[in-house]
């Protein structure tokens, strides 16, 4: 089965979010103008990630992926047992690593933002905050990459092509029902 999954926005927004970060993480010095800009950009972009998760179609919204702590010990299981169940839009799991995402990223703005104000400047808890919620975030991209990677080939979905086409194609027989 081929189904239409992830809308341009989504699909714009996730590559778009994935590139600004690693910018600002590998690339931009932290005290230029270019990583505040690029700090500024992925700002912007959560807020519009987070009206189209409130507003936009089906797979993008919230109500289609919310945290389930119990769903996503059951696809834990899945993985333990080798049972191959697929789900159209994001997986119990996926939609942790989300909404974790989501948030350790707008800390790192709030973070960056308010070293930059007059209220938060030099100040030390500002900045450690800013840097253990990069690394966390750092961490979360590598583990969100690896679980992408095992559940395409556990799965037999080719992940991160549908989310450049925004089409899953999914074996009949392993698709959950939603």
């Amino acid at each position: 089965m081929k189904a239409k999954v992830w809308d341009p926005f989504v699909r714009v927004f996730h590559w778009t979010l994935a590139a600004g970060f690693a910018a600002n993480a590998l690339v931009t010095n932290p005290e230029k103008d270019l990583h505040h800009l690029i700090g500024y950009g992925i700002a912007a972009l959560l807020g519009l990630r987070v009206l189209w998760g409130l507003m936009g179609p089906r797979y993008a919204r919230f109500s289609s992926f919310p945290p389930d702590p119990a769903a996503a010990m059951g696809q834990m299981a899945d993985v333990v047992t080798g049972r191959r169940r697929v789900h159209l839009g994001h997986t119990p799991l996926g939609a942790l690593m989300i909404y974790n995402l989501l948030l350790t990223l707008l800390v790192v703005v709030g973070s960056g933002h308010a070293m930059t104000t007059l209220a938060f400047w030099g100040i030390r808890w500002v900045k450690e905050l800013h840097e253990v919620a990069v690394t966390w975030a750092e961490i979360s991209v590598a583990v969100h990459v690896v679980a992408v990677i095992w559940e395409s080939r556990r799965t037999g979905v080719n992940l991160p092509r549908a989310m450049v086409t925004g089409y899953k194609e999914v074996p009949d027989e392993a698709l959950t029902a939603e």
